[in-house]
C-alpha cells in the first residue's frame, strides 16, 4: 500500500487518461475533486478507481490518495466490495472524512509516513473489514513474492527459483489470468513503487530511478507520467 497527500492549486488535474495496477482510493478533505472514466464521470469527496481503469481527475484542495495493490487481501476484498463491473465508485464519505481527519495536518505538522500509512490502512480496514479472501492461484502468488524482492528475474527464472514447474506459455497465461496484466508490464509496475519507496527515503529523483532499474531519470518522468497521470516533480517529501 502506499499514500499520498497532495495540495492542489485551482485547475490542478490530468491532461491525459492514464492508469495503473493498483486500487486507487481519494478523497477530498478541502476544496472538490471530480474522476471520470470516459463513459462516467463522478463529483464527489470521495471515490475509488479500479485497478487498471483508464481515469482522468480534476482537483483542488487537499487530497489523500491510497494506492491499494489488487492481488493483495485486501485489494481482492476492495475489488469485490466497491465496484459491481463499474471503473468508479463513489464512496460514503462522512466517516472516510472522521478516519483522515488527521491528514490535514500532513505539511503543517510534517506527519511521519508512519502516520500516513496508519490512516490508509484503517480506510481500507473500514472499506473491506479483514476477513477470508481468496489469493492469487498459489504458482503466481509465489512468483510475486518473490519478484518483489528479485526484479531484475525473468518470470522463468523467478518460477524456477520459488520451486515453480510450469511451461513457459501455461505460466504466462496463468500470470496474465491472475494480475490482469503481462509479466514485463508488471516488472514495470514494481520497479515504479520502488522508485517511489526510494526517493520517499530521502534520495533525489535520478538516483531512485537508477535503484529501481530505470535507465535515467528521464525514463523514469515519462512512465511516472503515463502511469499516474502527473508530473514526477509533483512529488514532494514530508
Amino acid at each position: 500500500m502506499s499514500v499520498w497527500v497532495l495540495e492542489a492549486p485551482e485547475g490542478f488535474g490530468d491532461a491525459d487518461f492514464h492508469a495503473h495496477h493498483a486500487i486507487q482510493i481519494t478523497i477530498c478533505l478541502s476544496g472538490a475533486l471530480s474522476l471520470t472514466s470516459g463513459t462516467i464521470t463522478i463529483n464527489a469527496s470521495a471515490i475509488a478507481v479500479a485497478a487498471d481503469a483508464f481515469h482522468r481527475f480534476q482537483a483542488h484542495g487537499l487530497l489523500l490518495f491510497i494506492f491499494i495493490e489488487p492481488e493483495s487481501r485486501a485489494g481482492r476484498a476492495l475489488g469485490r466490495r466497491l465496484f459491481a463491473g463499474q471503473v468508479l465508485a463513489e464512496l460514503e464519505a462522512d466517516d472516510l472524512l472522521d478516519i483522515v481527519e488527521p491528514i490535514r495536518g500532513t505539511f503543517d505538522d510534517r506527519l511521519p509516513v508512519a502516520t500516513l500509512l496508519d490512516v490508509g490502512r484503517v480506510v481500507v480496514e473500514y472499506l473491506a473489514p479483514p476477513g477470508p479472501t481468496l489469493l492469487p492461484d498459489p504458482c503466481v502468488q509465489k512468483v510475486i513474492e518473490h519478484i518483489a524482492l528479485h526484479p531484475d528475474k525473468s518470470l522463468h527464472s523467478a518460477a524456477a527459483a520459488c520451486g515453480v514447474h510450469l511451461s513457459p506459455s501455461r505460466l504466462r497465461h496463468l500470470f496474465v489470468e491472475q494480475t490482469g496484466l503481462a509479466f514485463k508490464t508488471y516488472l514495470l509496475w514494481l520497479r515504479l513503487v520502488r522508485a517511489l519507496e526510494v526517493y520517499a527515503q530521502g534520495r533525489s529523483l535520478t538516483e531512485a530511478a537508477h535503484a529501481a532499474g530505470f535507465s535515467d531519470s528521464a525514463h523514469f518522468s515519462r512512465v511516472f507520467k503515463r502511469t499516474f497521470g502527473l508530473p514526477a516533480t509533483t512529488l514532494e517529501r514530508i
